[in-house]
């Protein structure tokens, strides 16, 4: 690669980056002024809620059922069978669930997003919004921001509910450890801060989504 070509790619991605730290910062302004398009916010919620949630909730399933694969073998060779599901638990609360939750979210909804915000400005559809006296920054990515924030902790709760219930289906069938030593192991590691901290890191990393 010449320097020509790599000093090209750095101010590329420059001005994505001041772009998208603009961008973020209209964003946060227009949120606290109050403006919001409640309508399609609604519309916003549906397609990234509802829509979304089969996929997540595949994703979470076979993520608890591998993950308590491999660990449920190493902990039993260790005598430590007992604590397969609080490993399981903390894992998808602190890291698994909102990150490979978001995963899924910028896969499906961001690249929609994407696609739909592009077809726009493509037609002008967004020079018309600002012929009708409507900031875009309203209509367009306030609704996509505040359903992606609604939505992702949600999606992240049912995402490591999911997982548990794979975890325990694999434990119980093929390593048998009972249900009631591997959920009495996850309550045991697992605080409501835990869950608290999954939410608020499923909804940062929605508020970085759109």
């Amino acid at each position: 690669m010449s320097e020509q070509t790599r000093s090209f790619g750095l101010k590329a991605w420059s001005r994505r980056l001041v772009a998208a730290i603009l961008l973020a910062g209209q964003v946060i302004v227009h949120l606290i002024r109050g403006k919001i398009h409640w309508r399609n916010t609604l519309e916003q919620m549906v397609a990234v809620g509802p829509e979304s949630l089969l996929v997540a909730l595949l994703m979470s399933a076979s993520v608890g059922m591998v993950f308590t694969i491999q660990v449920s073998r190493e902990f039993i060779n260790l005598g430590a069978g007992s604590a397969v599901g609080g490993v399981l638990a903390i894992a998808l609360a602190r890291e698994l669930a909102p990150i490979l939750t978001a995963v899924v979210l910028a896969g499906r909804v961001g690249s929609a997003f994407a696609a739909e915000i592009g077809t726009m400005q493509v037609t002008e559809q967004i020079d018309a919004l600002y012929m009708l006296k409507t900031d875009p920054i309203d209509y367009l990515v306030i609704p996509r921001v505040i359903a992606c924030c609604l939505m992702q902790p949600l999606l992240t709760i049912l995402s490591f509910t999911t997982g548990m219930i794979g975890g325990v289906f694999i434990a119980d069938s093929l390593y048998d450890i009972s249900n009631s030593v591997f959920l009495d192991s996850a309550r045991n590691f697992l605080t409501p801060w835990d869950m608290v901290s999954a939410m608020i890191k499923g909804a940062v990393l929605a508020f970085l989504l759109p």
